[in-house]
C-alpha cells in the first residue's frame, strides 16, 4: 500500500491551508465584530516554508492543495506561491477559496500561476442582508463580477458556498438553486456548524433534509457526478441544470468515515481535524533547521494521531483558534 493512510486506513491526499488570518469581512460565523487577535508577521509562515511543507507532504502522497484564510487574497504575491507549488510534480490539483471581493481583479494572474479553480463563499444575493452577513459595507456586485471574470479565465468550476442559516438567509434556498439552471453555477449549500455566538447567531441550524424540501418546487433533484473535487459534499441536478447542487453535512451526516485533508494553519500547526484541537507544530522545526526527510517522518507521525470523527451531535464544541485562523 502506497501512499498516507491515517490509523483507520482513510487515504489523506488533501491539504488546506491557511495562508492569512486577515480578511476583509466579519462574517457573523466567523468572527466577531471587532475581528480577532492577528498573528504578528513573523509567525506566520513564509511561502518558502509552505513550499517546503507542501513538498514534503507531497512525496508522502498528498497531490491536492487548496489554499485559504482569512481572505488569501489579502496577502501579497500569492500567485508567486501558486507558481512554487504547481512546480512540484505530483501536485495535480491546486484550488482556493475566497469571498470573492478581489478575485475580479486577481482571476487571470492566478489562472495564470496555475490555479486550478475557485470556491467562493457568499451567503445571499442581496445588497442589505450581504451587509448584514459580512458585516461590512463590501460591494455585492464585486463578488458577482469576480465570479464570472472566474469563469471567463478558466477557473472552473467556479463553485459557490452558501452556509444556510434559518431566519437569516434560508429564504433564498430556492433563489441559489435556480441559478443552477439559468445561470450554470454550482452551489453548495453547508450546514451551519454550531461552534459561534456572535451577535446572538448562536445556532440558526437547518438540516440538508429541510433545505431538500424546499427545493421541492424546482423539480427533482437528481443525483450526479461531481465536475471536479477533493470535498465531502454529495452533487444533483435539477431538471435542465448545466450547473449542480451540492449538500455538505458536517452536523446532520457528518462525512469523517471518508475525511482525507489535513489543514495547515497560518503559524504552522498542522491540524488533523477542523473540529479537534490536537495540532501538530511544524514551524519550530522548520526554523530549527529539520530535513525533509525528518519533516516527512513528522507528518506521518501526525497523520497516524488524526481521530476518527468529531462530536458535534453530542455537544461538543472545539476552542482554540477561529475559523478565520484555520481556514475553515
Amino acid at each position: 500500500m502506497t501512499g498516507l493512510f491515517d490509523c483507520f486506513q482513510r487515504p489523506i491526499n488533501y491539504l488546506r491551508i491557511s495562508i492569512t488570518d486577515r480578511c476583509n469581512q466579519r462574517c457573523i460565523y466567523c468572527m466577531p465584530p471587532e475581528g480577532v487577535l492577528l498573528s504578528p508577521h513573523q509567525d506566520i509562515l513564509t511561502y518558502e516554508e509552505i513550499h517546503t511543507i507542501v513538498r514534503a507532504a507531497a512525496e508522502l502522497g498528498i497531490n491536492k492543495i487548496r489554499l485559504t484564510g482569512g481572505e488569501p487574497l489579502l496577502r501579497s504575491g500569492v500567485s508567486e506561491l501558486i507558481k512554487m507549488i504547481a512546480r512540484i510534480e505530483s501536485v495535480d490539483d491546486i484550488s482556493l477559496t475566497t469571498n470573492g471581493i478581489l478575485l475580479g481583479q486577481y482571476a487571470a494572474e492566478l489562472k495564470s500561476a496555475g490555479l486550478r479553480r475557485v470556491n467562493v463563499s457568499l451567503d445571499t444575493l442581496k445588497q442589505a442582508k450581504f451587509e448584514f452577513i459580512t458585516r461590512s459595507d463590501n460591494n455585492l456586485s464585486d463578488v458577482l463580477q469576480g465570479i464570472e471574470l472566474a469563469r471567463s479565465v478558466g477557473l472552473n468550476p467556479v463553485k459557490l458556498n452558501m452556509v444556510v442559516m434559518a431566519g437569516i438567509n434560508d429564504d433564498e434556498i430556492t433563489d441559489f438553486a435556480a441559478k443552477t439552471i439559468s445561470d450554470d453555477w454550482h452551489v453548495r449549500f453547508i450546514e451551519f456548524m454550531p461552534i459561534t455566538s456572535y451577535d446572538g447567531v448562536t445556532s440558526p441550524f437547518i438540516s440538508v433534509s429541510d433545505i431538500k424540501k424546499r427545493l421541492e418546487p424546482l423539480g427533482k433533484l437528481e443525483p450526479c457526478p461531481p465536475r471536479v473535487g477533493n470535498g465531502p459534499a454529495k452533487y444533483y441536478c435539477l431538471p435542465g441544470a448545466k450547473g449542480s447542487i451540492g449538500f455538505i453535512t458536517p452536523v446532520s451526516e457528518h462525512f469523517c468515515f471518508q475525511c482525507n485533508r489535513l489543514r495547515l494553519t497560518t503559524d504552522g500547526k498542522l491540524r488533523l481535524c477542523l473540529l479537534a484541537e490536537e495540532a501538530i507544530d511544524l514551524k519550530q522545526p522548520l526554523r530549527s533547521g529539520i530535513s525533509l526527510a525528518e519533516l516527512k517522518k513528522l507528518i506521518e507521525k501526525a497523520v497516524s494521531s488524526k481521530p476518527l470523527r468529531h462530536y458535534l451531535a453530542e455537544g461538543y464544541l472545539p476552542k482554540g483558534q477561529p475559523f478565520s485562523k484555520i481556514g475553515g
